[in-house]
């Protein structure tokens, strides 16, 4: 399913639906960060989707780094929590959405480099190539915030 998102555009259909969504900024022992080109839209971004209602945003943010990337993670941060109305999600399917995330850190407890049918591309980016990435500027924000060491995380 393809999707198409705006932001700050005027032009954007109304949202029909409210998601929570989760992503971790995945780091290995070279400071690299994980990362995967999406297959619905060919951008670069964090391992990360919705929370299913049954789990808690460390259970979804592992469940989908595991599910999108093969590897296994232990949470260890959290980098932010953004809620920008600006931003909206629309599906072929119909469903308009506007998400707000939960972005964490982890760290690599297992598993082995897999590409899922939500990917084309998965790979360990180093930092200083990272902001080079094609990526949607919420997934760019999130990534600034944590290449700066913030001491407290974004809310906004």
């Amino acid at each position: 399913m393809a999707r198409t998102e705006f932001y700050d555009d005027p032009s954007a259909p109304k949202p029909n639906s409210l998601v929570v969504g989760v992503s971790a900024v995945v780091t290995d022992e070279a400071g690299r960060v994980l990362m995967q080109r999406r297959a619905d839209n060919g951008l670069w971004a964090l391992p990360g989707g919705g929370m299913d209602l049954t789990e808690s945003v460390p259970q979804a943010a592992v469940r989908e780094v595991r599910e999108e990337t093969g590897y296994d993670i232990e949470i260890t941060g959290m980098v932010g929590l953004y809620t920008d109305a600006r931003h909206i999600i629309a599906y072929t399917d119909g469903e308009v959405r506007r998400q707000f995330n939960i972005c964490l850190t982890g760290r690599i407890t297992g598993g082995a480099l897999s590409i899922s049918d939500e990917s084309t591309e998965v790979r360990w980016v180093p930092r200083n190539e990272v902001k080079q990435l094609p990526m949607h500027e919420t997934q760019r924000l999130r990534i600034t915030h944590f290449l700066q060491n913030r001491t407290q995380p974004y809310i906004g």
